[in-house]
């Protein structure tokens, strides 16, 4: 399998070439140069399949042969080695837990997916020495640094907003320690993203052999297919139309859904599910892509203004709005909005949705008033635990301490506070 950048003015690469590069030459994201259905038999069979038989046929198209099949087995079953239950809410609408990982984030697949197959990579050359540069907007930073902690010949820097990250969410980027390194940047999400960028096109940093962990990474990003189909797999039974609703914020994770559909997989429709960072509902609404500076919210994970995905679900509807708004859909809501969703969910059904989830969930009742007889998931994409100072007040309960959690309180945070590229650029140079 080889990818294309999709600045369409870089060399295309192999798999391995484009999980070490991260971003192309010329800035694009790399994305494959073709997409195979799988048989229809495997989708009549999906429910006596086990998640790790269904994630690696889901996957070894977009790998090829650059991972022995043995290999990438074990490096799948490692992957998965937590569950992700669909949990009724409601008649007709579930939701799929992905948070029951170590750093208990759905971004925990896409991190340990990818540390494995970098560490496959270095395996055999014992002077391999890469960077890990990764901006997030809460979990990425704690999915990464558990998913690099101790990787030979790793190093892992993570970017993040000063100020903007849940207090447990910045505990799990900043005591691990070992080669995982925070930098606490004076800005918000978009200004650590930029950098990031710029920092994969300097000439000068090109020793350092950086890549990101970022769903910008085919390695992040292709991975969190599993769990789409897994949620199909679930409600297979249930014979209705399926529509799956995603908080969104990078748009990593309703791409990967997208491409899971293009594989063949049959969800009806996708909702992207936003916060007032609305560009994508903008963009649906008007025709035009107009990125604006991202907004301070209680959903901080999808407080991004210029979504990276967005092109990948693009170029699978070859840039066709038409054919694009048929399957997808997307809605912006308050924080108000966002906190009386998480309180009727509680009183009505008792179940405690955190703020991506309760954002996730709103979007899909509003699609499912146009899909009578559907049926919906929303994805809680992290544990309320991670979000204790909105959770506790606006539902009056305590949570109890999950023991992923409890490890990392009573450590000491260890950052480096910058403002700048430049400051970022000697910090990188600073490393051994």
């Amino acid at each position: 399998m080889k990818y294309y950048s999709l600045n369409h003015n870089a060399p295309k690469a192999s798999f391995k070439e484009a999980v070490i590069q991260g971003l192309a030459s010329d800035r694009g994201l790399y994305f494959p140069e073709s997409i195979h259905p799988l048989a229809p038999e495997f989708f009549e069979n999906i429910e006596n399949l086990s998640d790790e038989e269904i994630a690696f046929a889901a996957i070894q198209q977009f790998v090829g042969d650059e991972i022995p099949e043995t290999e990438l087995k074990n490096i799948i079953n490692e992957t998965l080695c937590f569950d992700f239950p669909v949990v009724k809410v409601e008649k007709d609408i579930y939701s799929l837990e992905l948070f029951h990982g170590p750093t208990m984030a759905f971004k925990d697949v896409g991190a340990r997916f990818m540390s494995r197959c970098l560490g496959y990579f270095n395996k055999d050359n014992k002077d391999a020495k890469n960077t890990v540069l990764v901006a997030t907007s809460g979990d990425t930073g704690g999915a990464v640094a558990s998913g690099f902690l101790g990787v030979k010949g790793v190093d892992v820097v993570i970017l993040y907003p000063s100020g903007k990250v849940s207090d447990i969410q910045e505990k799990q980027l900043t005591t691990l320690g070992q080669n995982v390194k925070a930098l606490e940047v004076d800005g918000v999400f978009d200004d650590c993203q930029d950098m990031v960028k710029k920092a994969f096109l300097d000439p000068s940093l090109t020793h350092k052999n950086l890549t990101s962990a970022n769903s910008i990474n085919i390695a992040r990003w292709l991975p969190q297919m599993f769990y789409i189909f897994f949620a199909y797999k679930a409600l297979k039974k249930e014979n209705k139309p399926l529509v799956i609703s995603c908080p969104s914020g990078n748009f990593g994770n309703i791409c990967a859904g997208i491409m899971a559909k293009k594989l063949g997989l049959p969800i009806a429709h996708f909702v992207a599910s936003t916060n007032v960072n609305d560009t994508v509902p903008r963009f649906l609404e008007k025709g035009q892509y107009e990125p604006k500076p991202s907004i301070a919210t209680i959903s901080n994970a999808m407080d991004v203004g210029n979504p990276s995905n967005f092109i990948r679900i693009q170029e699978l509807y070859n840039n066709d709005l038409k054919a694009f708004e048929k399957d997808f859909s997307s809605y912006s809501y308050t924080d108000a909005d966002t906190l009386e969703a998480m309180k009727t969910i509680y009183k009505t059904d008792g179940y405690i949705a955190e703020p991506h989830g309760a954002v996730g969930y709103l979007g899909l009742k509003k699609e499912l008033q146009r899909f009578d007889g559907g049926v919906g998931v929303f994805l809680e994409t992290a544990h309320p635990i991670k979000f204790l100072d909105v959770v506790e007040p606006a539902l009056d309960i305590t949570l109890p301490i999950p023991t992923q959690i409890e490890s990392v309180l009573g450590k000491e945070k260890e950052s480096t506070k910058i403002a700048t590229y430049e400051e970022l650029k000697a910090f990188l140079n600073s490393i051994a």
